[in-house]
């Protein structure tokens, strides 16, 4: 189970009330991505490696 304390929010947030984020939570193993604004509901996780990976390919990219 993920413990509630440890997701962080994305500092970045669309517009208007900054409520369009996720939340990541940052496990040994593997990541886990969430809507901020429905919690309970599901939860992505991906390997860390593979996740690391995505993030890294986004970078430099042109923002929209």
């Amino acid at each position: 189970m993920l413990a509630p304390g440890n997701w962080k929010k994305s500092t970045i947030s669309g517009g208007g009330q900054g409520d369009a984020c996720v939340e990541v939570f940052n496990g040994r193993t593997h990541i886990a991505v969430r809507d901020s604004k429905t919690p309970t509901r599901a939860v992505l996780t991906f390997p860390a490696p593979a996740f690391a990976a995505f993030i890294e390919g986004l970078k430099g990219r042109p923002q929209r």
